[in-house]
């Protein structure tokens, strides 16, 4: 399946897979990477010395193009960026902040930037700050999140900027895929129904209770990374949403949330631990590999395209 995407990233599909703090480390990023689509690392926790240990651990596993994933405004940003030049790092990804600097210091080395962003005025700096390609994220989508829907986003975006854009945000199977390159997106990004796969180092009862889990079982709180946030109900939830309803202080409620994603996605605590999840929760039932899961999605997807072809064909008849 080729798109702009796929030749811009030099990947066999246009799959991304989205960038998790505690959940994108090595053998997931590689087994992406490896099965066609492009893995990405997340070293938003990580200092200069993991993030380039962690990036010659991909290497070892995979010879194909993957990306490594921080926050601009991180104050060791320039180290961070020191070690993708050094290492010779095909894509830099990022989010939450201006990346305007980033993109000048690693297009020179020919580092392909990729932001995320969630509304379209984000979308059109990030182009004109030289950005090569934008993930563009609706409000289904796990963490980070903004207000509006993805149907309705990419279109815009898509319309407006002459980069290829990626969408994100609710997609985890070939519908998704196919909806995505119907409104204009080049490719798709997927983090949450990249946690539930074989290669991902999440505890497996933890994999097993998101399966359980349906499309009304995430809630979106404020203030978790001085962000909105979403994530699956439990009770950790609960307290930030009721922390926020008494207006606790906004720093003591990111205070509060300091280390919960790693408790949930490492330590396994589905209680008090920060389960970021997307609502395509209500359309996962299995746990494949990354290759199983790129693949049933481009051969999936080629099924529905004939399909629509066969609904729409008895129309156009009628029209002519």
């Amino acid at each position: 399946m080729k798109t702009r995407i796929t030749d811009l990233l030099g990947i066999k599909q246009p799959i991304i897979q989205g960038a998790m703090s505690w959940v994108s480390f090595p053998p997931l990023v590689a087994a992406v990477s490896n099965a066609g689509g492009l893995g990405i690392l997340g070293a938003a926790f990580m200092s200069s010395e993991e993030l380039q240990q962690n990036i010659r651990k991909i290497k070892e596993e995979t010879d194909k193009p993957f990306g490594v994933n921080f926050m601009p405004d991180n104050p060791r940003i320039e180290e961070l960026l020191d070690v993708i030049i050094e290492e010779k790092v095909p894509v830099a990804s990022y989010g939450k902040g201006n990346p305007k600097k980033i993109i000048e210091r690693t297009k020179p080395h020919g580092i392909i930037n990729m932001p995320t962003m969630g509304s379209l005025k984000h979308a059109l700096r990030a182009e004109k700050d030289g950005a090569d390609a934008v993930i563009v994220q609706g409000t289904e989508g796990g963490g980070h999140t903004g207000f509006v829907s993805t149907l309705v986003l990419i279109p815009i975006v898509a319309s407006k900027v002459k980069i290829p854009v990626i969408a994100a945000g609710g997609i985890g199977n070939a519908r998704g895929m196919v909806a995505a390159l119907a409104l204009g997106a080049e490719g798709i990004s997927m983090g949450s129904r990249f946690i539930v796969t074989q290669e991902a180092p999440v505890p497996l009862h933890v994999k097993q209770y998101l399966i359980d889990k349906t499309e009304e079982d995430t809630v979106v709180t404020d203030n978790l990374t001085g962000v909105r946030c979403r994530v699956i109900k439990n009770g950790f939830a609960q307290n930030m949403l009721d922390m926020v309803q008494k207006k606790v202080d906004p720093w003591e409620t990111m205070k509060y949330g300091v280390g919960r994603i790693r408790q949930a996605y490492v330590e396994g605590d589905l209680e008090m631990g920060s389960l970021v999840f997307s609502q395509v929760c209500g359309l996962i039932s299995d746990i494949p590999t990354c290759q199983e899961l790129i693949d049933s999605i481009v051969i999936e997807s080629e099924g529905i395209l004939k399909s629509i072809q066969k609904k729409v064909w008895p129309l156009t008849l009628s029209i002519h």
